[in-house]
Protein backbone atom coordinates (compact mmCIF):
# COMPACT_ATOMS: atom_id res chain seq x y z
CA UNK A 1 0.00 0.00 0.00
CA UNK A 2 1.01 3.62 -0.45
CA UNK A 3 0.95 5.58 2.81
CA UNK A 4 0.74 9.33 2.22
CA UNK A 5 1.68 11.73 5.02
CA UNK A 6 0.71 15.39 4.82
CA UNK A 7 2.74 17.38 7.33
CA UNK A 8 6.24 16.35 8.35
CA UNK A 9 6.64 18.21 11.65
CA UNK A 10 7.10 16.62 15.06
CA UNK A 11 4.33 14.04 14.87
CA UNK A 12 4.22 13.47 11.13
CA UNK A 13 8.00 13.07 11.03
CA UNK A 14 7.99 10.71 14.02
CA UNK A 15 5.34 8.48 12.44
CA UNK A 16 7.17 8.43 9.12
CA UNK A 17 10.47 7.47 10.74
CA UNK A 18 8.85 4.88 13.00
CA UNK A 19 6.74 3.13 10.38
CA UNK A 20 9.48 3.63 7.80
CA UNK A 21 11.53 0.95 9.57
CA UNK A 22 8.88 -1.65 8.67
CA UNK A 23 7.21 -0.19 5.60
CA UNK A 24 9.24 -2.01 2.96
CA UNK A 25 9.01 -5.32 4.85
CA UNK A 26 5.22 -4.89 4.82
CA UNK A 27 5.27 -4.12 1.12
CA UNK A 28 4.35 -0.49 1.72
CA UNK A 29 5.72 2.76 0.36
CA UNK A 30 5.62 6.08 2.20
CA UNK A 31 5.13 9.32 0.30
CA UNK A 32 4.96 12.71 1.97
CA UNK A 33 4.21 16.36 1.39
CA UNK A 34 5.06 19.50 3.31
CA UNK A 35 5.13 23.15 2.30
CA UNK A 36 8.74 23.43 3.50
CA UNK A 37 10.66 21.52 0.83
CA UNK A 38 13.98 21.34 2.69
CA UNK A 39 12.35 19.82 5.78
CA UNK A 40 10.33 17.46 3.60
CA UNK A 41 13.39 16.11 1.82
CA UNK A 42 15.29 15.63 5.09
CA UNK A 43 12.46 13.67 6.75
CA UNK A 44 11.92 11.61 3.60
CA UNK A 45 15.62 10.73 3.54
CA UNK A 46 15.49 9.63 7.19
CA UNK A 47 12.30 7.61 6.72
CA UNK A 48 13.04 6.10 3.32
CA UNK A 49 10.06 7.97 1.90
CA UNK A 50 9.38 9.68 -1.41
CA UNK A 51 8.56 13.42 -1.49
CA UNK A 52 5.43 14.47 -3.38
CA UNK A 53 5.29 17.70 -5.35
CA UNK A 54 1.80 18.64 -4.16
CA UNK A 55 -0.91 17.65 -1.73
CA UNK A 56 -3.18 16.81 -4.64
CA UNK A 57 -0.60 14.45 -6.14
CA UNK A 58 -0.09 12.73 -2.79
CA UNK A 59 -3.80 12.15 -2.17
CA UNK A 60 -4.39 10.76 -5.64
CA UNK A 61 -1.43 8.35 -5.34
CA UNK A 62 -2.12 7.14 -1.77
CA UNK A 63 -4.19 4.29 -0.36
CA UNK A 64 -3.90 5.78 3.13
CA UNK A 65 -3.72 9.54 3.76
CA UNK A 66 -2.43 10.59 7.16
CA UNK A 67 -3.13 14.21 8.03
CA UNK A 68 -0.45 15.47 10.44
CA UNK A 69 -1.23 19.15 9.89
CA UNK A 70 -2.28 21.75 12.43
CA UNK A 71 -6.08 21.74 12.96
CA UNK A 72 -6.38 25.23 11.45
CA UNK A 73 -4.54 24.11 8.30
CA UNK A 74 -6.83 21.11 7.95
CA UNK A 75 -9.90 23.34 8.19
CA UNK A 76 -8.41 25.79 5.68
CA UNK A 77 -7.50 23.02 3.21
CA UNK A 78 -10.40 20.62 3.62
CA UNK A 79 -11.97 21.53 0.28
CA UNK A 80 -8.66 20.81 -1.50
CA UNK A 81 -8.38 17.50 0.35
CA UNK A 82 -11.96 16.55 -0.49
CA UNK A 83 -11.68 17.13 -4.24
CA UNK A 84 -9.04 14.41 -4.67
CA UNK A 85 -10.36 11.95 -2.09
CA UNK A 86 -12.23 8.78 -3.03
CA UNK A 87 -14.08 6.32 -0.81
CA UNK A 88 -11.55 3.52 -1.34
CA UNK A 89 -8.93 5.56 0.54
CA UNK A 90 -8.44 5.57 4.32
CA UNK A 91 -8.08 8.96 6.00
CA UNK A 92 -6.24 9.13 9.33
CA UNK A 93 -6.14 12.40 11.26
CA UNK A 94 -3.97 13.20 14.28
CA UNK A 95 -5.44 16.70 14.68
CA UNK A 96 -6.74 17.57 18.14
CA UNK A 97 -10.24 18.98 18.29
CA UNK A 98 -11.40 17.79 14.85
CA UNK A 99 -13.87 14.93 15.08
CA UNK A 100 -14.82 12.23 12.62
CA UNK A 101 -18.09 14.00 11.74
CA UNK A 102 -16.11 16.96 10.38
CA UNK A 103 -14.46 14.77 7.74
CA UNK A 104 -17.70 12.94 6.91
CA UNK A 105 -19.48 16.28 6.47
CA UNK A 106 -16.75 17.84 4.33
CA UNK A 107 -15.44 14.88 2.31
CA UNK A 108 -18.41 12.54 2.21
CA UNK A 109 -20.44 10.22 4.43
CA UNK A 110 -18.82 7.21 2.77
CA UNK A 111 -15.28 8.21 3.74
CA UNK A 112 -13.27 5.79 5.85
CA UNK A 113 -12.00 7.90 8.76
CA UNK A 114 -9.72 7.05 11.68
CA UNK A 115 -9.12 9.67 14.34
CA UNK A 116 -5.81 9.05 16.10
CA UNK A 117 -4.34 10.64 19.20
CA UNK A 118 -0.65 9.81 19.61
CA UNK A 119 1.61 11.50 22.16
CA UNK A 120 5.06 13.04 22.04
CA UNK A 121 7.04 9.94 23.18
CA UNK A 122 6.26 8.60 19.70
CA UNK A 123 9.42 10.49 18.73
CA UNK A 124 11.47 7.88 20.61
CA UNK A 125 9.31 4.88 19.71
CA UNK A 126 7.48 4.84 23.06
CA UNK A 127 4.24 6.55 22.11
CA UNK A 128 0.73 5.64 23.21
CA UNK A 129 -1.91 6.17 20.53
CA UNK A 130 -5.67 5.84 20.63
CA UNK A 131 -7.44 5.08 17.35
CA UNK A 132 -11.16 5.66 16.78
CA UNK A 133 -12.93 4.73 13.55
CA UNK A 134 -16.23 5.34 11.84
CA UNK A 135 -18.49 2.59 10.58
CA UNK A 136 -17.05 2.74 7.07
CA UNK A 137 -13.56 1.59 8.10
CA UNK A 138 -12.99 -2.06 7.22
CA UNK A 139 -11.10 -4.37 9.57
CA UNK A 140 -8.32 -4.64 6.99
CA UNK A 141 -7.96 -0.86 6.77
CA UNK A 142 -8.06 -0.49 10.55
CA UNK A 143 -5.36 -3.13 10.97
CA UNK A 144 -3.16 -1.03 8.69
CA UNK A 145 -3.82 2.03 10.84
CA UNK A 146 -2.84 0.09 13.98
CA UNK A 147 0.33 -1.12 12.24
CA UNK A 148 1.34 2.45 11.41
CA UNK A 149 1.02 3.69 14.98
CA UNK A 150 2.59 0.59 16.48
CA UNK A 151 5.65 1.68 14.54
CA UNK A 152 6.08 4.43 17.15
CA UNK A 153 4.95 2.61 20.30
CA UNK A 154 1.65 1.07 21.35
CA UNK A 155 -1.81 1.62 19.89
CA UNK A 156 -5.31 0.63 20.94
CA UNK A 157 -8.81 1.15 19.60
CA UNK A 158 -10.84 3.57 21.73
CA UNK A 159 -14.37 4.81 21.16
CA UNK A 160 -14.31 8.42 19.98
CA UNK A 161 -16.53 9.43 22.92
CA UNK A 162 -13.47 8.83 25.16
CA UNK A 163 -11.08 10.97 23.12
CA UNK A 164 -11.07 13.82 25.66
CA UNK A 165 -10.08 11.42 28.45
CA UNK A 166 -7.34 10.02 26.23
CA UNK A 167 -6.04 13.54 25.69
CA UNK A 168 -5.62 13.98 29.42
CA UNK A 169 -4.31 10.57 30.41
CA UNK A 170 -1.75 10.15 27.61
CA UNK A 171 -1.75 13.08 25.19
CA UNK A 172 -0.88 15.78 27.71
CA UNK A 173 0.47 13.74 30.62
CA UNK A 174 4.08 13.60 29.34
CA UNK A 175 4.28 17.33 30.13
CA UNK A 176 3.36 16.66 33.76
CA UNK A 177 5.80 13.75 33.90
CA UNK A 178 8.58 16.08 32.75
CA UNK A 179 7.60 18.42 35.59
CA UNK A 180 7.86 15.51 38.03
CA UNK A 181 11.28 14.46 36.73
CA UNK A 182 12.50 18.06 36.93
CA UNK A 183 11.29 18.36 40.54
CA UNK A 184 13.05 15.13 41.51
CA UNK A 185 16.26 16.31 39.84
CA UNK A 186 16.13 19.74 41.48
CA UNK A 187 15.76 18.20 44.93
CA UNK A 188 18.71 15.91 44.22
CA UNK A 189 20.75 18.96 43.21
CA UNK A 190 19.88 20.62 46.52
CA UNK A 191 21.32 17.54 48.18
CA UNK A 192 24.60 17.65 46.28
CA UNK A 193 24.16 15.87 42.93
CA UNK A 194 25.11 17.38 39.58
CA UNK A 195 22.01 18.36 37.57
CA UNK A 196 22.69 16.16 34.50
CA UNK A 197 23.30 13.10 36.66
CA UNK A 198 20.22 13.83 38.75
CA UNK A 199 18.06 14.02 35.61
CA UNK A 200 19.38 10.64 34.43
CA UNK A 201 18.63 9.02 37.77
CA UNK A 202 15.14 10.54 37.96
CA UNK A 203 14.24 9.73 34.35
CA UNK A 204 15.46 6.14 34.58
CA UNK A 205 13.51 5.65 37.81
CA UNK A 206 10.33 6.89 36.10
CA UNK A 207 10.99 4.69 33.05
CA UNK A 208 11.57 1.64 35.23
CA UNK A 209 8.48 2.29 37.34
CA UNK A 210 6.36 2.62 34.19
CA UNK A 211 7.70 -0.65 32.80
CA UNK A 212 6.88 -2.40 36.08
CA UNK A 213 3.28 -1.17 35.84
CA UNK A 214 2.97 -2.55 32.31
CA UNK A 215 4.63 -5.86 33.18
CA UNK A 216 2.82 -6.50 36.48
CA UNK A 217 -0.62 -7.89 37.27
CA UNK A 218 -0.67 -5.66 40.34
CA UNK A 219 -2.23 -2.22 40.38
CA UNK A 220 -0.02 0.89 40.56
CA UNK A 221 -1.18 1.38 44.15
CA UNK A 222 -0.18 -2.18 45.09
CA UNK A 223 3.27 -1.57 43.59
CA UNK A 224 3.51 1.68 45.57
CA UNK A 225 2.71 -0.17 48.79
CA UNK A 226 5.52 -2.65 48.08
CA UNK A 227 8.04 0.23 48.03
CA UNK A 228 6.60 2.06 51.03
CA UNK A 229 7.81 -0.19 53.83
CA UNK A 230 6.78 0.94 57.31
CA UNK A 231 9.54 2.82 59.11
CA UNK A 232 11.49 3.44 55.89
CA UNK A 233 12.32 6.65 54.06
CA UNK A 234 9.98 6.21 51.07
CA UNK A 235 6.85 6.12 53.20
CA UNK A 236 7.80 9.44 54.77
CA UNK A 237 7.89 11.06 51.33
CA UNK A 238 4.59 9.37 50.45
CA UNK A 239 2.93 10.71 53.60
CA UNK A 240 4.12 14.24 52.83
CA UNK A 241 2.82 14.04 49.24
CA UNK A 242 -0.55 12.81 50.49
CA UNK A 243 -0.64 15.63 53.03
CA UNK A 244 0.07 18.16 50.27
CA UNK A 245 -2.72 16.79 48.04
CA UNK A 246 -0.44 15.23 45.40
CA UNK A 247 -3.04 12.86 43.89
CA UNK A 248 -5.84 15.42 43.91
CA UNK A 249 -3.59 18.04 42.27
CA UNK A 250 -2.71 15.65 39.42
CA UNK A 251 -6.36 14.76 38.87
CA UNK A 252 -7.37 18.42 38.84
CA UNK A 253 -4.62 19.20 36.36
CA UNK A 254 -5.77 16.40 34.05
CA UNK A 255 -9.39 17.53 34.35
CA UNK A 256 -8.36 21.04 33.30
CA UNK A 257 -6.76 19.47 30.23
CA UNK A 258 -9.92 17.49 29.44
CA UNK A 259 -12.08 20.59 29.89
CA UNK A 260 -9.91 22.62 27.53
CA UNK A 261 -9.95 19.83 24.94
CA UNK A 262 -13.75 19.89 25.01
CA UNK A 263 -13.72 23.69 24.54
CA UNK A 264 -11.32 23.43 21.60
CA UNK A 265 -13.59 20.90 19.90
CA UNK A 266 -16.35 23.52 20.13
CA UNK A 267 -14.12 26.09 18.45
CA UNK A 268 -13.47 28.15 21.58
Amino acid sequence: MKIGVIGTGNMGGAIMRGYGRNASANGDEIIAFSRTRSKLEKVCEDAGAVPADSMSELIKDSDVVLLAMEPKNIRDNISNIAKDFTEDKLLISVAAGIDINFFEDNIGAGTMVVRAMPNMPAKVGEGMSSLSRNMKVTDRAFTKAIDIFEGVGKAEEVDESLIDAVGGVSGSSPAYTYMYIEALAQCAVKNGMEYDQAVRFAAQAVLGAAKMVLASDESPDDLRKAVCTEGGSTIEGYKKLVEMGFTEDIMEGMQATVNRTIEMAKGK
